[in-house]
């Protein structure tokens, strides 16, 4: 046997060892990963199951006669985007959260900039005062912030909603961007300086493109808190179903006894498109924002 041979055959035996050395780590993952993935395969099965089937039988036993199309049909879809206002809910969402989202990603881009690169008296305290907020319960903050909104006649509308999750999510955007912008190299912004540019430019030109995965990541999450969120819309907007997010009507979708559960699975399903658009989309950029500025040095 040459000499290439048995190198060739080491090499294959120290991978396949490699291999079963990380089987159980692999094995784990995949399990866990179809555990996590086991409900949401529930819910798109139910969503086109018949109500009476629904009540007399799991959503498992469509496996049992998995060809037989007949037990799956469009009418909760249907139900759901007509006769329930879904179509309208799922418009007044995206009107919530994507103003929701930009307002404290501008906020706190340009908050994390100053924190990180200017000196002005009291930084380090505002700093402090801004991680601080983010262990304040917003349950604290729902009456005071309610009546208030009554007085100026904003309760029930887009624009409560709009400044609740602004001001909510802007310690944790604060907190993010700022951990990143702080390390970006030194360097180059003391060089941006010595070229005469100002804040202003220093912060459009640099640290806004540097910055794009720490953005991106926190846009992430207060993209789908937004989304999601029934307290907040339940407090500021109540009962005013013009305005009412996909969250609100999913909870009047159930009914008063729980009878039209069926309709549930339908109306979570579509509201679970936009979210995993979002977050595929902007996945790239997930990881790397929440690493980056973690470490220095």
């Amino acid at each position: 046997m040459t000499l290439a041979k048995k190198r060739k055959r080491a090499h294959e035996k120290s991978k396949f060892e490699q291999w079963i050395a990380k089987a159980p780590v692999h094995i784990s993952v995949v399990a866990i990963a179809f555990l996590w993935t086991l409900p949401t395969l529930g819910l798109l099965i139910s969503s086109f199951r018949r109500r009476d089937d629904i009540a007399t039988s799991g959503w498992w036993s469509v496996f049992w006669h998995p060809l037989e199309f007949t037990q799956f049909h469009l009418g909760n879809y249907a139900d759901v985007l007509t006769s329930q206002g879904m179509g309208q809910a799922f418009l007044n969402s995206l009107i919530i959260a994507v103003p929701a989202t930009v307002i404290p990603i501008a906020i706190a881009t340009f908050a994390a900039y100053a924190l990180a690169w200017m000196e002005f008296p009291g930084r380090q305290l505002l700093f402090i005062i801004t991680v601080g907020l983010l262990v304040v319960p917003l349950q604290m903050t729902l009456i005071p912030v309610l009546r208030t909104y009554n007085e100026l006649g904003i309760a029930g509308t887009f624009l409560a909603v709009w400044l609740a999750h602004s001001a909510y999510g802007l310690p944790l955007g604060v907190y993010l961007l700022s951990n990143y912008i702080g390390s970006l190299p030194r360097d180059l912004i003391e060089a941006a300086e010595v070229d005469g540019a100002s804040h202003l430019k220093i912060f459009t030109r640099l640290i806004v493109p540097l910055s794009m995965p720490a953005i991106a990541s926190f846009a992430v999450f207060q993209f789908l808190w937004v989304w999601n969120d029934l307290l907040v819309a339940l407090v500021y907007l109540g009962g005013n179903q013009d305005v009412a997010p996909v969250t609100l009507v999913l909870r009047n979708l159930v009914g008063d006894r729980g009878q039209d559960w069926h309709l549930l699975t339908a109306g979570a399903f579509i509201s679970m498109i936009i979210p995993l658009f979002v977050f595929f989309a902007l996945q790239r950029y997930f990881v790397r924002g929440l690493l980056a500025g973690s470490v220095k040095g």
